[in-house]
Formats: C-alpha cells, sequence, structure tokens
C-alpha cells in the first residue's frame, strides 16, 4: 500500500543504472538529484520489474555478473524505494500504454505504475519522456 501523505516519483531502471555504476556518464548528476529528492522527503517507487531490468544492464555494461547481483540486493534493501508489485490490472494498462504511444514494453510499465499511482515518472531516456508526457507528468535527467 502506497501512503497518501508522502511523495513519491516513479523512477525507471536508466536512472537506477546511472546510479549504481559509477563508470556511468550520468551517475553523478543522478547521485546528486536522487540525494536531494530524498533529503526533500521524497521515495521512489519502481515496478518489481526493476530488478530484473537493472541486472541485466549492469551485467551487460560492465560484465561482472557479481556486481549485477548485488545490486539487486542493494535495490531491495533501500528504504527509500518501494517496488510495485505487477499485477495482472497494472500489465494490463502497460501493454495499452504500449500500444497507444508506441512504448517499449518495460518504458509502457513504468508509465502505467506512474499513472496508476498520479506521481510523476523520472528517466533519462528521451524517447519514454516523449512519448509518455501525454500520460503522465515526467521528469527530465538530461
Amino acid at each position: 500500500m502506497i501512503p497518501k501523505d508522502k511523495a513519491f516519483i516513479v523512477i525507471d531502471a536508466s536512472l537506477w543504472v546511472a546510479r549504481l555504476v559509477a563508470q556511468d556518464a550520468f551517475h553523478v548528476p543522478v547521485r546528486k538529484w536522487m540525494d536531494a529528492q530524498r533529503q526533500a522527503g521524497i521515495d521512489f517507487l519502481s515496478p518489481s520489474l526493476l530488478l530484473a531490468e537493472a541486472a541485466g544492464a549492469i551485467s551487460r555494461r560492465t560484465g561482472d555478473a557479481r556486481l549485477a547481483a548485488r545490486a539487486v540486493e542493494l535495490l531491495q534493501s533501500l528504504p527509500g524505494l518501494r517496488l510495485v508489485e505487477m499485477d495482472s490490472a497494472l500489465l494490463r494498462e502497460a501493454a495499452r500504454l504500449a500500444a497507444e504511444l508506441g512504448l517499449r514494453g518495460a518504458d509502457a510499465t513504468y508509465v502505467a505504475t506512474a499513472s496508476r499511482l498520479n506521481v510523476p515518472l523520472a528517466t533519462l531516456d528521451d524517447d519514454q519522456r516523449q512519448r509518455a508526457a501525454r500520460r503522465v507528468q515526467m521528469i527530465a535527467m538530461n
């Protein structure tokens, strides 16, 4: 259950990967931005798909499967991150948004999560941001 009296932002995998991989070009600005959001009392949300997406992206980018596994463990234990379970209603909404907005499947899942909870979505993905801006408030990080 997501509390109504708290501020949230849905964070997509592109931001989490940048935050977790020190060599990423966006690591420092993303880290600073996320730290500022947390200091302002904002918590983060991501669909549970984040775990597989982050693990795959980190493993491909670094060639280090152990680092990817540690990143998943870290994501699961972060106090300021709530993973949103992907129930059938969320997946149907993601499919509808993918078709309607021409989104990639994973991107549509983040948009559906933000839409369902009526919170902004932050991403480094220009295509996702442009397509989803018709449905949810977008926060650009690049």
